[in-house]
């Protein structure tokens, strides 16, 4: 099976910086994009930051210029370098795999998550 496990959550001051990382397993397929969701509690499931089997990095509003993701295609790992966090990025971080299949008659798109690691701010 498909297996993403992330790593390097925990609990910081505000200004500080944090890295996680996650390695994906279980499948000789490259994701067509592969990144970072995060959840706080009581809100949905929102964009960090994600890159493209290219390299081409996307990024949610209110992180750019904090947040740095980087991939590797080759190893099948994406990481997230978090610089200046704020206590509202308290959430906990999923790491996603997502495959666009655009072959079939109708287009379709699979996610898989990570167990999610969480990330805690103090103010």
């Amino acid at each position: 099976q498909v297996q993403l496990v992330e790593s390097g959550g925990g609990l910081v001051q505000a200004g500080e910086s944090l890295e996680l990382s996650c390695a994906a397993s279980g499948t000789p397929l490259t994701f067509s994009d592969m990144g970072w969701y995060r959840q706080a509690p009581g809100m949905q499931r929102e964009l960090v930051a994600t890159t493209t089997s290219a390299g081409s990095p996307i990024y949610a509003e209110f992180v750019k210029g904090r947040f740095t993701v980087s991939r590797d295609v080759d190893k099948n790992t994406v990481s997230l370098l978090m610089n200046n966090l704020m206590p509202e990025d308290t959430a906990v971080y999923y790491c996603n795999g997502r495959i666009i299949d655009l072959s079939s008659y109708r287009p379709q798109r699979f996610d898989f998550w990570g167990q999610g690691t969480q990330v805690t701010v103090a103010s």
